[in-house]
């Protein structure tokens, strides 16, 4: 008989917003880790800020950010294993990063340039690494989920240790992807961490429009399996959220479904005007509970954080984001043989025959304008 399964609609909560700490759930993580958790979250803010005034200036062609999501995303990473798979939705930024994802990297696949990592074939925010255990980022509205729920289940048949952590927002659980995906994965107890960023808004579709229930978390009772919802905006009540259903599923205890009740400040993406369809009051409300600033106020009453450790913080980071984009900007694009590569182990003939002839006929039109100077 099927144990019963936790539905947690309470939400948990460590910071309150006024940055005091309830003791009884707090993760008790050392100040060298606290402090590296508010410079990431730091560093994601700043890069967003950063990528859409270039993507404003032309010089990006998109740009999705994660402006107030910052705690939902950075505390679940930092409590990730070494050997876990992060499956982002795009908003992830903080995760990759943290996950080890290099900052120039990020920014080479912005551009879509030579040093590129995806060679320019996926749009701007769509990064991947498999050596850091990072799955593509797909635009397609959850497709993510089972892929994740794939990846649990490969870990399990290969006898290791490792746990999918999946991001996707809660406009995606009207999708029949993620439906499969979680009742699959409630059957056979796949050792995977589902995150929903219930960030209010799917585009411009509200939460209310996504579902009649009172709650995502609620939704995993159906699956079989537990589910807990978390203030979003609580870096450390995430931490200690995602630790728990992490340890869990590699115990051999089967998926959380984890709602982290969060809200997007920003636009969808820098294709987006969220002043059409949503009231300024509401974002203001949110931002009154700002994720890194509600942690910093915590850092600062346990005399870890000060103003001139802030303001040099943001110099340092506003440098490194800076230098490395003038050094990116610069690199060519990809040349015009890597459209013929990552497709078969060994090249077949005829594709390598269309190779050929195409670097040969860019030669022979660079030599020609070379004639003509």
């Amino acid at each position: 008989m099927r144990a019963a399964v936790a539905v947690e609609e309470k939400i948990v909560r460590v910071l309150g917003e006024d940055g005091r700490v309830d003791k009884s759930i707090d993760p008790a993580l050392s100040e060298s880790e606290l402090l590296k958790i508010h410079r990431a979250m730091t560093f994601n803010r700043t890069m967003d800020e950063r990528m859409v005034k270039l993507q404003r200036q032309g010089r990006i062609g998109f740009y999705i950010g994660s402006m107030g999501e910052e705690a939902a995303i950075v505390g679940a990473a930092a409590a990730m294993g070494k050997n876990d798979w992060l499956i982002p939705c795009y908003r992830e930024l903080g995760a990759a990063l943290w996950r080890g994802l290099t900052l120039r990297e990020f920014v080479c696949q912005l551009f879509g340039n030579s040093e590129d990592p995806i060679k320019g074939r996926q749009m701007p925010v769509h990064y991947a690494s498999r050596e850091k255990h990072i799955l593509s980022v797909s635009s397609p509205v959850g497709t993510q989920v089972p892929h994740a729920v794939g990846i649990a289940m490969a870990a399990r048949i290969r006898k290791t240790d490792e746990v999918a952590l999946v991001f996707f927002g809660e406009g995606a659980t009207s999708q029949g992807d993620v439906h499969v995906a979680l009742n699959f994965a409630g059957v056979f107890k796949a050792p995977c961490v589902f995150l929903c960023r219930n960030n209010q808004w799917a585009i411009s579709v509200p939460r209310e429009r996504q579902t009649a229930s009172e709650s995502i978390a609620i939704k995993a009772k159906a699956y079989g399996f537990d589910g807990v919802k978390v203030d979003g905006n609580d870096v450390l009540a995430m931490y200690a959220a995602a630790r728990d259903a992490f340890a869990k599923a590699r115990k051999g205890g089967g998926p959380t479904l984890i709602e982290a009740m969060t809200y997007r400040l920003g636009p969808h993406s820098t294709s987006d005007d969220p002043r059409v369809y949503r009231l300024d009051d509401e974002v203001e409300q949110w931002k009154r509970n700002d994720p890194i600033a509600r942690f910093r106020r915590y850092l600062q009453k346990q005399g870890l954080w000060d103003e001139a450790r802030e303001e040099k913080l943001l110099q340092e980071v506003n440098d490194e984001i800076a230098s490395v984009v003038r050094e990116v900007e610069k690199l060519p694009g990809p040349t015009v043989d890597t459209m013929f590569g990552d497709v078969y182990a060994a090249m077949p003939w005829h594709l390598r025959e269309q190779s050929e002839e195409l670097i040969s006929f860019g030669k022979s039109r660079d030599s020609k304008a070379e004639l003509k100077k």
